[in-house]
């Protein structure tokens, strides 16, 4: 095995889960999904495409048909997107590998902002290249971007700039105008954007359909390749399907990475997101409400908690916390496990930048779940 791999990190959300593994008592909200299953309408789609036969190979980059579904979503939200620039692949993780691959070897610089969900920065790591970790900063439990710090780490020499926003896991939203500075100065910089906008349909405050997309603001030949996956919009995250947008004239590059990864995405499974996009106008507003109305009671229940720094996140679907004096964060987590049978996520699992913090999953069809898991946290903390 390389040096690199066996050095990796294991999942430290896993270690904590592990810990509560066959405990019907434990309230999980670690992993970063909702309890809600798949639509219906997705998953009858998907069903009569198996009852069909639709059991073998696709084209590399996906059923044309969902390419073009594809492209009329992203244009609907951020103009115009040929659907010649859609590549579709097998989860959203999938496509941020496909990414790198695409983008990145080995002595590249990769910078990143951080806190993030480690697979992002694991990806160059495992492709040779080195990451630079630009840090948002807690102010009163808010995260914020030191953009001038940022751009002063972006050189000639850094390859791609990893941008997650909404970002998991601090709800952190880039505005329209870190947007716009970010693209100028990487345009100056030869520097490729990677942009990690799964959570883009995730916002809560000012009434906005999406998050701020760099597609809203980029030329069809910029160096930007955005990530977007079917899980969290559509509560597709056992489906594993995603998507690239690319710029114009890489759709060969991507579909040899795709047939050398893992050739096409089952075609009952696109089936599956084609009727997701059928249903989005009138599926993901309710989704959002549904999650805002479970953030602020979340938000709330936390910021009643003594010795509790939490704010509302602009987007994602994670309350990002801390407790006064519970700096460790995996031993905490595991605490709360074990004597409480709450299941958060150690804030160490997403980078040092992350350690002291929690992260609470309030992607819940029923919020009784998230009192009970108050009630519980409010006991830890008074011992």
């Amino acid at each position: 095995m390389r040096d690199t791999i066996q050095t990796l990190p294991a999942s430290k959300i896993r270690e904590v889960a592990n810990a509560g593994l066959g405990r019907d008592d434990v309230l999980a909200f670690w992993f970063g999904e909702s309890d809600e299953v798949t639509p219906e309408p997705v998953r009858r789609a998907a069903a009569r495409s198996l009852e069909a036969g639709e059991t073998f190979y696709s084209h590399n980059l996906g059923l044309p048909e969902l390419r073009e579904a594809i492209a009329a979503y992203a244009s609907a939200l951020h103009g115009p997107v040929d659907a010649g620039r859609i590549a579709v692949t097998s989860s959203g993780v999938n496509a941020l590998m496909l990414a790198m691959q695409l983008l990145v070897g080995a002595g590249d610089e990769v910078v990143a902002v951080v806190p993030v969900w480690p697979n992002l920065t694991a990806q160059p790591e495992i492709l040779g290249a080195t990451v630079t970790r630009v840090p948002l900063r807690p102010q009163g439990g808010r995260w914020a971007l030191d953009l001038d710090e940022l751009l002063a780490h972006v050189t000639e020499r850094s390859r791609v700039l990893l941008v997650n926003a909404p970002n998991n896991p601090t709800g952190w939203t880039l505005t329209r105008a870190e947007q716009q500075a970010i693209l100028a100065h990487c345009r100056k910089t030869g520097t490729w954007i990677v942009a990690d906008e799964v959570y883009e349909r995730l916002v809560f405050d000012g009434g906005a359909q999406a998050a701020p997309s760099f597609l809203d603001i980029a030329g069809a030949d910029d160096r930007l390749v955005v990530v977007h996956s079917f899980s969290k919009s559509f509560l597709m995250t056992g489906w594993r399907l995603g998507w690239l947008v690319l710029p114009a004239g890489h759709h060969d590059g991507i579909g040899k990475l795709l047939e050398f990864n893992s050739s096409c995405a089952p075609v009952f499974v696109q089936r599956g997101g084609l009727a997701a996009l059928g249903i989005a106008d009138e599926f993901v507003p309710g989704l959002v409400a549904r999650l805002r109305g479970c953030r602020d009671r979340l938000v709330t229940g936390l910021q009643a908690l003594p010795g509790v720094t939490v704010a509302s996140p602009p987007g994602g679907m994670y309350a990002f916390f801390r407790v006064e004096g519970r700096d460790d964060s995996l031993a905490f987590a595991k605490t709360l496990v074990r004597e409480h049978g709450l299941g958060l996520a150690p804030g160490a699992a997403f980078g040092p930048e992350g350690e002291g913090w929690l992260r609470w999953c309030f992607a819940s069809k029923d919020p009784a779940r998230l009192d009970a898991g108050l009630e519980r946290l409010a006991t830890a903390i008074r011992l």
